[in-house]
């Protein structure tokens, strides 16, 4: 075994005592608040390399490579729960993309929470926030992915509701608190049933895990009630965890809230963190979610596949279309994750691990560097969110609109060149030949064709145009957040702009440094995964990939890829045509779609009114329970122990009465009768001669007064 197998759990325990460490600093120490943060998530970046490196080249004929540690946690009766940690390609891949993607928001954190008052308190929770998702990344038991499953969404709840006095704030952690709960019940109970059937939650266990060959085929034998076989019943309840914690239809309400957070926190949740832990946990379980079916080319088809690619394509295809209406700057990018997410989804039912994971890390690169952009932009504005506020930008801002553009492009999916175009196209390839139907490949290219367009509309109101953030009354302009991102007020003419301590400003080089970084791997990470040199997916299979320019050029690729690049040509032209040909003549001005179909917008704008259905239904509903759950804790479980309260005191009294009255003066007066003769008997005996003689006498007078009377 690998040095670095066996001290993997290292690599989440440095962020994890640093943060530990920060939690007992005052206010004050922010530059060493920073350092044990920066310092602890970089060197487990560096062993997150020693790890990807011992996974490279090692698979052979047996599979993948894998090592596990394994070890005895505590006993119950005669047996042992144990957890452990895994080094295979996924957790390679996986811990490399979380450690780098995080320490670059570390990093730009610095800058963007410069002048925050609980600067030392934000970068703890970041700490313990990476450390929880790596804990995640490296698990070998279900146990242990639950329990670090559950610190990472204790850590979303502090990170969202970070400036807790603002009440949007603190509703958004609540609500994605609460949401996530109810995906995380599904896969708690998923977890006690894996448990009861398998006897085990490891992964692997030389042949004894459940995710082996033996469990698994013992599960896929025994049926349920309902006539589904038992792994189907446990993969589902798992991948509704999935569903909550990656925001996918319909527990996703939560996700675009999450942006009340401070920027850096919104880019470690969307790109490394929170959201992609619901995607890994259904590529770490895909050997459950796929046992016991049909093969359709080359790929499993089951029931809980089936119900991920559905679940994925809706969610896709849901979220790209709201996106298109929004207007602050972090929710588009918000409902794009939420797309994305559902892309990869779609990926792992209709082509396996390697698509829908291939996606997930370059989704990493680049939303991270969209969001950091983003957080980058909201600095620059002083603290404005409103894209119909901005435009402009381009020139107050020259290396943020760079590398936020080069974000764009990859995720709109620019052919060749941007990383999105590979991965995305992948998941495409793999709908158009799943053997269930063609939908869900139909679903993929509408929400490519809204991708491309919504962030066209984006970055045409952001970066072109003229600057309108100075426009309001009087030249004011409008800021919004709290702490960081606190409303004030600063004045300003349009005139005299670039001289105004108003103007929009590039962000400085701790911020603009990571957008860099991130804007590199945004272009190069394709390559990695292209038809001819399909490195990703033969890395996580376990064997050599092969350079084969040839298949660049195979009728089943090329035809789908010029059909993919028409589509997102036709969402980036219809974008520039509608937003970026023509100047925006104000801020208040409406929005062209809604001038055009101010119904349509209306519908996308409020989000399908999913929210407004939930209030009416689910919330409205549970208040209504529990508002009858009072009255009948009040009224009927109350009234019936008062009535047994009052019952017993009733009895109480009674018992008093018997036991004063009846029982007492009973008891008493013959104890006092028998008192009072025995009293009498004792002055009977007292033993002296003369009362005994005294007595005689009186006897004798007595007996010849009556002897003398009976005479006569």
């Amino acid at each position: 075994m690998t040095w670095i197998a066996r001290n993997l759990w290292l690599i989440p325990a440095l962020p994890l005592v640093a943060s530990g460490l920060t939690a007992l600093m005052s206010r004050r120490r922010r530059g060493w608040a920073a350092a044990l943060a920066i310092g602890s998530l970089g060197i487990s970046f560096l062993l997150a390399l020693c790890a990807f490196a011992a996974a490279l080249g090692q698979g052979g004929e047996h599979g993948p490579f894998r090592e596990v540690v394994n070890f005895d946690w505590f006993q119950f009766g005669g047996q042992w729960l144990q957890l452990g940690w895994v080094l295979d390609p996924l957790t390679a891949l996986m811990v490399v993309m979380v450690t780098l993607v995080g320490l670059l928001i570390f990093i730009f954190s610095v800058g963007y929470m410069a002048e925050d008052e609980n600067f030392t308190r934000f970068f703890c929770f970041l700490s313990l926030f990476a450390a929880a998702m790596l804990g995640v990344v490296i698990a070998n038991s279900l146990l242990l992915f639950f329990i670090c499953w559950e610190l990472v969404g204790l850590t979303s709840y502090l990170l969202i509701g970070f400036w807790y006095h603002k009440p949007s704030a603190a509703a958004a952690a609540k609500k994605a608190f609460i949401t996530t709960r109810i995906g995380d019940l599904g896969l708690l109970l998923g977890m006690v049933w894996l448990y009861a059937e398998s006897g085990t939650l490891l992964f692997y266990n030389g042949g004894a895990g459940c995710l082996e060959q033996g469990a698994l085929t013992a599960m896929l034998v025994k049926g349920t009630a309902a006539g589904m076989a038992v792994s189907t019943g446990i993969g589902l309840l798992v991948f509704l965890g999935a569903v909550g914690k990656s925001g996918q239809v319909p527990l996703h309400v939560w996700l675009p809230d999450a942006m009340e957070g401070p920027t850096p926190v919104s880019a470690l949740i969307h790109a490394a963190t929170m959201v992609a832990a619901g995607v890994f946990l259904v590529a770490r379980v895909y050997p459950l979610m796929a046992v016991g079916g049909g093969v359709g080319q080359g790929v499993p088809v089951t029931t809980v596949l089936t119900v991920v690619t559905w679940i994925g394509a809706a969610t896709a295809l849901f979220a790209a279309s709201v996106a298109v209406a929004q207007n602050d700057i972090k929710r588009i990018l918000a409902y794009s994750t939420v797309s994305q997410l559902g892309y990869m989804m779609m990926g792992l039912g209709v082509g396996g691990v390697a698509v829908g994971m291939f996606h997930l890390i370059t989704h990493a690169f680049f939303k991270a560097l969209l969001f950091l952009g983003s957080g980058s932009v909201i600095h620059g504005c002083h603290h404005e969110q409103d894209v119909r506020r901005m435009g402009g930008l381009k020139g107050f801002m020259p290396v943020t609109f760079v590398t936020y553009a080069i974000g764009m492009l990859a995720l709109a999916g620019f052919p060749l060149v941007f990383s999105g175009f590979w991965s995305k196209d992948e998941i495409l390839h793999a709908a158009h030949g799943w053997s269930v139907s063609h939908w869900p490949f139909y679903m993929g290219l509408a929400g490519a064709f809204l991708t491309a367009f919504y962030m066209t509309r984006q970055v045409a109101l952001v970066f072109f145009g003229k600057y309108r953030g100075a426009e309001q009354a009087g030249g004011q302009g409008r800021e919004q957040g709290s702490a960081g991102e606190a409303a004030h007020t600063h004045h300003s003419s349009t005139p005299s702009l670039h001289h105004s301590s108003f103007a929009p400003h590039e962000s400085p080089s701790v911020m603009t440094g990571p957008l860099m970084v991130l804007a590199v791997f945004a272009v190069a990470l394709g390559w990695f995964g292209t038809p001819a040199w399909p490195w990703f997916e033969a890395f996580l299979n376990g064997h050599s990939a092969e350079v084969e320019l040839g298949k660049l050029f195979s009728g089943g690729f090329l035809g789908l890829a010029l059909l993919s690049t028409l589509i997102v040509f036709a969402g980036l032209g219809l974008g520039w045509w509608l937003y970026g040909r023509r100047t925006r003549a104000g801020a208040e001005e409406p929005d062209v779609m809604e001038q055009a179909r101010p119904d349509l917008w209306a519908l996308l704008k409020n989000k399908f009114f999913v929210d407004e259905l939930y209030e009416a239904t689910v919330i409205r509903g549970n208040a209504w329970v529990s508002r009858a759950c009072h009255l009948a804790d009040r009224w009927v479980l109350g009234g019936a122990v008062q009535l047994i309260a009052w019952l017993a005191t009733g009895v109480a009294w009674v018992d008093r009465v018997v036991d004063e009255f009846v029982i007492n003066l009973g008891f008493d007066g013959g104890c006092r009768g028998l008192r009072e003769s025995g009293g009498f008997f004792a002055r009977l005996q007292q033993g002296r001669v003369q009362p005994y003689l005294r007595a005689l006498g009186w006897g004798v007078v007595v007996l010849v007064i009556v002897l003398m009377v009976w005479r006569d």
